[in-house]
């Protein structure tokens, strides 16, 4: 079945009201709703709802719309469903991060004995260990869960859930998986299958932290995102919302000129950085309530 963008185009203070009231309104449905800056001079959003019933969807949409006089126009788009990523990466070479080793389904015969071995085939969702963000974020995680041995994590935007995978492998507790994307979804738990860590991991598509999931398994202990410094600070109040106290953030997908202004949205938050992992311009973030070392 193929799915549906239907969406929206707004200024910012529009746009930000119109995502508030669609997310308010398709909560219960578990559609993912997203926003999405398309012209940053400009300030021009698009604000997007991603569904299999559009013809469904799209008067409810007009319905709640209508209710505050907004006067946009509900646009329609067909996500393709396509292999986006797999050309690109067919052939990498398998990737080393302290304990962890990533591997395609054609080199498991490499993995060594005290690996902790995570496969992940080029597919739909990104995330494959060979990108410096993910591979500093497994790193991270590593050093985190060795020290602090933590008792729930979230794993927010998983893609392919290698660093979910990664977790769940390193330590027996549950591990929430959540992406905007639903075919990413579909990808990460499928992954989660073949990596025998499904009675660990819970895989779910949302939006940020607005998931009934989220509510259930709040606080976290780890919170690890992969994903761009613009929405990691725009998140800052909930990720410390949702964090536990003495709880730990893993934050990377931030240029290394990026660093100081994500760790500024966080400071604000009372989150203090603890260390800084740099691979290839690319920076992972390892934060805390309460500064450590």
């Amino acid at each position: 079945m193929t799915q549906t963008r239907l969406f929206l185009t707004a200024g910012k203070i529009e746009a930000d009201r119109v995502f508030d009231l669609l997310q308010l309104a398709f909560e219960e449905d578990g559609l993912p709703i997203s926003t999405f800056e398309v012209d940053e001079d400009a300030e021009i959003f698009e604000v997007s709802v991603y569904t299999f019933e559009p013809d469904e969807i799209e008067p409810r949409i007009q319905d709640i719309l209508a209710a505050d006089a907004f006067g946009l126009d509900v646009q329609r788009e067909q996500v393709p469903d396509i292999d986006w990523v797999a050309h690109s990466l067919e052939g990498l070479s398998p990737v080393r991060a302290g304990r962890f080793f990533v591997h395609g389904s054609h080199d498991r015969d490499k993995r060594r004995i005290n690996d902790l071995g995570i496969e992940i085939d080029a597919g739909l969702a990104f995330g494959t260990g060979h990108h410096g963000t993910t591979s500093g974020c497994l790193d991270m995680i590593g050093e985190v869960i060795r020290r602090e041995h933590p008792r729930n994590a979230l794993d927010l935007g998983t893609g392919s859930a290698v660093l979910a995978i990664g977790i769940a492998k390193l330590a027996p507790i549950p591990v929430l998986a959540t992406d905007i994307d639903p075919v990413a979804v579909a990808v990460a738990q499928d992954n989660v299958v073949k990596n025998g860590v499904a009675a660990r991991v819970q895989t779910e598509t949302a939006t940020g932290f607005h998931h009934p999931a989220m509510r259930f398994a709040a606080p976290f202990d780890l919170i690890v995102a992969n994903i761009l410094a613009r929405p990691l600070m725009q998140l800052a109040p909930e990720m410390r919302k949702h964090l536990a106290w003495g709880g730990s953030l893993i934050l990377s997908g931030i240029l290394e000129t990026q660093r100081d202004k994500v760790l500024a949205a966080y400071r604000v938050q009372g989150l203090f950085h603890q260390k800084t992992l740099r691979r290839e311009g690319w920076v992972t973030l390892h934060l805390k309530a309460k500064s450590t070392y």
